[in-house]
């Protein structure tokens, strides 16, 4: 079910501004194909309409005529019956005020989607593949890569909302150098466990979790591993503590609420042989060439700064070269669309990747980059350390278990990806209305209250008369109600979770507002039966959007 009223409004809005613009053109030698498309916007001033358009303006310059005269014309051929006021301000805007019809349809239409509310068909099932977290599992998720998990979760969710078919995938580094040196710190630890002296190389891992795996380790084989060649031994520390890594960073981000539908194992490129295959079709295409003993790729030839190499010297092929696979592999899956959420440490790495897909033969922009910039942990105003000498680092767990699942997810959607993020521990743990998410729960909790109060009412608010809700605070509430598809529209264009996280706050507030101008249940019937449909309205919208951002919508607090 896809039902956008603001949408429609819009369409409407811009229809009835190109049949003005038709007539006020008849009289000249101008075509309505000479100008470019007719366009309304939200004032920021409420004082100046529920719509603007600078259509006079344009058509102006084009003319050579005096804007304001223009914006008159249009006016006089302006005909939509949802029009309340329209007025010429300024230079030669044209300010829009809507009567109450469309808002009260809306109305009944919120409570007709229900759950399905907000949500569209803008991206038509297009087939997406969003990769995001993909950290090396050679350490515990660490508070760097929570945000960049919850904004891809979230801007997978939204896109699911606009009706896109969205892939969540993990791509696990097992292959390489870091898995071997995994291995080896593990198994030095458990050589400790029993009583040997180990030597630590300056690269080995040192976390607590390394002897946390050995413990494991010791508890499945005892002392077999040390009865063992040492390279044989060396294997079965590495997978073990591979699998391990995975299980826990798994835990983590289940904890979290994100579940992938697929772990992509990069070692399977290798094992079957698609590195070789690639490097092969590219040399063929002209784009990879040897120098120095090694295969280099022409990434100069689609704007990268540099050539890369992807096989080195020795053979052995580089972090790139996989890559190249993975995503020749992603689109030899049939996905028409991919994203990756990479750390702001990766931003380097865009120009090469869009070189890669289009030597490919790929469309450039079929792949899209969302980078995220990093967090800084505070506390009473202070950063907290997030690394020591000892490999310990701030954990995504500890975050979760200090601030809980509600708070971390909302906090972390709640900026714009190319912001920097200073995540407060203490406003994040707060019970006031100072903490956002705290705040927007309040609101959807003071809902269920005020309906657990309705009593018998609630069997008959169907029969509400939405026509009856005239004060500003009632008008603005329906007002951000009816916008939410076009808000979560925007956001899936944008890959922009913070503009939903903003959306439900500024929703809740303006139900706090309304809570505390208008008493809902009144002696008056009719007027609390018209009362109770924009209360049920706005807890529906309020729990979808907390369900898009994967917070919980708690019915007391």
């Amino acid at each position: 079910m896809y039902y956008n009223p603001v949408g429609q409004l819009e369409d409407k809005l811009i229809a009835a501004l190109e049949k003005a613009r038709k007539q006020v053109l008849q009289d000249r030698e101008l075509k309505e194909s000479e100008f470019p498309p007719v366009e309304v916007e939200v004032p920021r001033e409420k004082s100046h309409g529920d719509y603007a358009s600078n259509l006079a303006m344009v058509m102006a310059g084009r003319l050579g005529e005096n804007p304001r005269r223009l914006a008159e014309s249009l006016i006089d051929n302006l005909d939509l019956e949802i029009l309340e006021k329209v007025e010429v301000a300024g230079p030669g805007f044209i300010n829009l005020t809507l009567n109450k019809s469309w808002l009260v349809e809306a109305l009944d239409k919120i409570l007709e989607a229900g759950r399905d509310y907000g949500r569209t068909n803008q991206g038509k099932g297009q087939r997406v593949q969003l990769e995001f977290v993909s950290t090396n599992p050679t350490g515990p998720l660490h508070v760097g890569h929570s945000r960049g998990a919850v904004v891809g979760d979230v801007v997978a969710s939204i896109m699911e909302s606009a009706g896109y078919d969205v892939y969540r995938e993990y791509y696990i580094n097992d292959a390489g150098n870091q898995i071997d040196l995994l291995g080896e710190s593990a198994y030095l630890r458990y050589q400790e466990l029993f009583g040997r002296d180990i030597i630590m190389s300056e690269n080995s891992y040192r976390g607590g979790y390394i002897i946390d795996i050995a413990r494991e380790l010791k508890k499945q084989y005892h002392r077999e591993l040390l009865e063992l060649p040492e390279d044989k031994a060396a294997e079965i520390a590495r997978e073990f503590a591979l699998e391990e890594m995975l299980k826990l960073i798994r835990q983590d981000l289940k904890k979290f609420g994100i579940v992938f539908d697929n772990w992509f194992s990069e070692r399977a490129l290798h094992e079957n042989n698609k590195i070789q295959e690639v490097t092969v079709e590219l040399q063929d295409r002209g784009y990879v060439y040897e120098k120095e003993g090694a295969l280099w790729f022409k990434s100069t030839e689609f704007g990268d700064d540099k050539d890369r190499v992807v096989i080195k010297s020795d053979g052995s092929p580089t972090y790139l070269a996989a890559d190249i696979a993975y995503h020749k592999n992603k689109m030899e899956r049939g996905f028409e669309h991919l994203i990756n959420v990479w750390g702001a440490d990766h931003h380097g790495y865009i120009e090469r990747m869009k070189a890669v897909m289009e030597a490919l033969g790929y469309k450039r922009d079929a792949l899209e980059i969302i980078i995220v910039q990093i967090v800084t942990l505070l506390r009473e105003g202070k950063k907290v350390p997030m690394s020591k000498r000892s490999g310990e680092f701030v954990t995504m767990r500890e975050v979760l278990e200090e601030v809980g699942r509600d708070a971390a997810r909302y906090f972390y959607s709640m900026r714009s990806t190319d912001s920097h993020f200073d995540f407060d521990l203490e406003l994040a743990k707060k019970q006031s209305t100072e903490n956002p998410v705290y705040y927007i729960q309040y609101a959807h909790a003071r809902i269920m209250s005020i309906k657990d109060n309705a009593g018998k009412l609630l069997e008959e608010m169907e029969k509400g008369d939405a026509s009856l809700l005239k004060t500003e605070e009632e008008t603005e509430l329906l007002k951000l109600l009816a916008r939410y598809p076009e808000e979560l529209k925007i956001a899936a264009e944008r890959r922009a979770c913070h503009l939903v996280a903003a959306y439900a706050h500024e929703l809740a507030g303006a139900f706090h507002v309304f809570y505390n101008k208008c008493r809902v249940i009144t002696e008056d019937r009719e007027l609390s039966l018209a009362r109770l449909k924009l209360v049920e309205a706005a807890r529906i919208v309020l729990r979808n959007v907390l369900e898009v951002i994967g917070v919980s919508a708690p019915e007391q607090m």
